[in-house]
């Protein structure tokens, strides 16, 4: 079925595959090479996790050569459209560098998109002393926000059903 619409061209099901072929499960042999080429697939069709994906596989050499500098490509492509994960990846990645400032950023817009591992980020650069007090709190309130944005009754019952 999955094979099916990805001959049809739906990402979705493309991103899918190319998770399989990437861990070698669900009966398909592990083809990290193959995992690529329908990641880009997926992208150029609209994924954006499959933009992740890429960003990924570039930086940490996987199914390809490595190499940082596209990785950071599609990892900035991806978050541009509001893929939380490659804007804190970006983050990391500026962190890694030495661009505190940079990080900081990116990081912030993580955590007002909700993303709980930025929240983090930034309270240890508070703990280190890079982040001001004023940020920390700036980044909790955007935190806080954005999960306030994503309750809701049904989907609180929903949670409650599945347990």
């Amino acid at each position: 079925m999955v094979q099916a619409r990805a001959e049809k061209k739906d990402p979705e099901a493309i991103f899918f595959l190319a998770g399989k072929y990437f861990h070698g499960t669900f009966g398909l042999q592990k083809d990290m090479r193959k995992a690529v080429e329908l990641y880009t697939e997926a992208a150029e069709l609209g994924s954006l996790e499959a933009l992740h994906n890429l960003g990924v596989a570039y930086y940490n050499g996987k199914g390809v050569q490595e190499d940082k500098a596209t990785g950071v490509e599609f990892h900035k492509k991806a978050a541009m459209q509001g893929f939380v994960q490659s804007r804190y990846n970006l983050g990391y990645f500026e962190e890694l560098k030495g661009n505190r400032g940079r990080a900081v950023k990116h990081y912030l817009i993580s955590a007002k998109m909700g993303y709980m591992t930025a929240i983090e980020a930034i309270k240890n650069m508070f703990l280190a002393g890079v982040v001001t007090k004023e940020q920390y709190a700036e980044a909790l309130r955007g935190y806080q926000d954005a999960v306030k944005e994503t309750k809701s009754y049904d989907r609180d019952v929903a949670v409650e059903a599945g347990k």
